[in-house]
């Protein structure tokens, strides 16, 4: 995509180059994010400088819940009525030949695979993820919690090695890829929802029927064999929370009166809030719902159309792979929690890696990050990585240090100095050795009726030594939740390009310094 995007913003290009292209965009973003949507705002609106003509209005998916109304699963909510709007405008213009007519949603469409038993006796073939090149076998040399027994959450630190001959490599700001495996006895009880428990184990091969329709990852297809329970346990995704077309195709599937009244009420328009409070708003899975559809029956066919693939796992990598050669390191909160409906619930990639025992091995993958370092070591950078938003920071200074540099600053940030301070006495061992000046905020350990401390509090109380950071072309880094810390961080810089800086207040707002550190390459979040 960078490459065509690259060509697209060409000097040179005439403006009519597009003249006879027709196009529509839908954008998927998160407006916790500033620049909502911006890629498919800039992609529309270069495609219409070059000449062509946009045939439906630009969509626009929310991955957040909108404050003040309920929508409609999310991005679900603005992609069906822009299906809709789409459709109208490709019958308008492209009309179908006389005779056929639009096929009515509620059909139900052929299934992408066909699914054939296979009684030939099993030939020994290696999994398609452990012969895939891009991945590598680690095998797990530390997996322990960072913090305190008695903390609410349990962070671990994973130290993961390498065969030398892998000659693994990575830079600060890279991604991990983990696939997870579901837990055995969450399978059984999804393979006896679906009354498949009886066949779960018969040797099944897979053959591709749709080829413009996505399967799995590493899924093994005919003539390789696999069963209905390893496909449950690798490959599709049954404790996910639900889109839209998953009700679709229960309402296909189920013959009940009062299961079709229901999902046929769902699937209206003036249903839509109704879904959303059932499923979206307690964040009710796929696992939980067909406990209560217990009349639905999936033809086994279906698997891929009904379930969602499951996906490997992202994990920012907290080691420089120079100071750590062929190992990767990472730091990973352990997802548990209680939905709305009291249910607790765990991830399924986190409670695996927890699981994992020390030499034991799994697949691991890299992928490519966003972080780019300074050209020279003596550049300053600045930090702010609060909670496992860490994780890159760690990776970056051991980079930064093991090339020479000393003019690192981390700001970081957690509740309490004795339960969640994570890698507390690896920063202050580079502290006395002047390769680190460490400011931490403890927000939950001040005295009751004070003030909360934050990282963006810290900025504030060292606005002359960050002006002067700036001021020497500080690269700044921001890591972590994607609620209001980084907001308000920028605030905070703004308050210090204005105070310590004595720009006008206008130039130093909070958007403009995100902006103008943005421009100078300098604050990558």
């Amino acid at each position: 995509m960078s490459s065509l995007w690259a060509q697209l913003l060409r000097s040179d290009l005439p403006p009519d180059l597009f003249e006879d292209l027709s196009f529509a965009v839908f954008g998927l973003g998160d407006t916790a994010y500033d620049k909502f949507c911006w890629a498919a705002k800039k992609l529309s609106r270069r495609l219409h400088s070059l000449g062509a003509e946009e045939i439906c209005k630009r969509g626009e998916g929310d991955d957040q819940q909108q404050l003040g109304q309920v929508v409609s699963f999310r991005l679900d909510g603005a992609l069906q009525p822009w299906i809709q709007s789409l459709l109208a405008s490709l019958l308008f213009l492209y009309p179908l030949p006389a005779g056929i007519e639009v096929v009515p949603e509620t059909t139900t469409p052929p299934p992408r695979v066909a699914i054939q038993d296979d009684s030939a006796p099993a030939t020994k073939k290696d999994d398609p993820l452990q012969v895939d090149p891009t991945f590598h076998t680690a095998v797990v040399r530390t997996n322990k919690r960072i913090t305190s027994a008695d903390w609410y959450q349990d962070v671990r630190h994973l130290d993961l090695e390498f065969k030398a001959e892998d000659e693994i490599r990575y830079n600060p700001g890279d991604v991990a890829l983990i696939h997870p495996i579901a837990p055995p006895a969450d399978v059984q009880d999804f393979l006896e929802l679906l009354h498949w428990e009886d066949v779960a184990d018969n040797p099944i091969t897979i053959t591709r029927t749709m080829e413009d329709q996505s399967l799995p990852d590493h899924l093994p297809l005919h003539p390789e064999q696999t069963t209905l329970r390893t496909l449950l346990s690798k490959h599709v995704d049954f404790r996910a929370v639900p889109h839209r077309v998953f009700f679709q195709y229960l309402r296909c599937f189920t013959s009940d009166e009062r299961e079709v009244e229901t999902l046929d009420d769902w699937l209206s328009p003036a249903g839509a809030n109704d879904l959303y409070e059932y499923c979206h708003r307690p964040r009710r899975t796929i696992h939980e719902i067909m406990t209560e559809f217990r009349n639905v029956r999936v033809p086994r066919e279906y698997i891929f159309d009904v379930l969602p693939p499951l996906r490997p796992r992202q994990f920012s990598i907290a080691s420089s792979v120079k100071e750590h050669p062929n190992h990767i390191q990472l730091c990973i909160a352990i997802v548990k929690y209680r939905t709305q409906l009291k249910i607790p619930r765990r991830g399924i990639c986190t409670s695996y890696l927890s699981g994992l025992q020390l030499g034991a091995t799994l697949r691991v993958g890299i992928q490519k990050g966003l972080l780019t370092l300074p050209p020279s070591p003596s550049t300053p950078v600045i930090c702010i990585g609060p909670g496992t938003g860490v994780a890159p920071m760690r990776a970056l200074i051991q980079e930064r240090i093991h090339d020479g540099s000393s003019s690192n600053s981390l700001y970081f940030g957690c509740r309490s100095a004795t339960q969640d301070e994570h890698y507390a006495s690896e920063w202050a061992s580079l502290v006395s050795c002047q390769q680190l000046v460490y400011r931490v905020a403890h927000s939950r350990d001040g005295k009751e009726g004070m003030a909360r401390v934050y990282v963006q509090d810290r900025i504030r109380e060292d606005s002359k030594r960050v002006w002067s950071l700036l001021e020497d072309g500080a690269w700044v880094y921001i890591s972590g939740s994607s609620n209001k810390m980084p907001t308000a961080v920028k605030a905070a810089l703004a308050e210090v390009v204005e105070g310590a800086g004595g720009l006008d207040k206008e130039v130093a707002g909070g958007t403009d310094v995100g902006r103008m550190l943005e421009l100078s390459d300098s604050l990558i979040e």
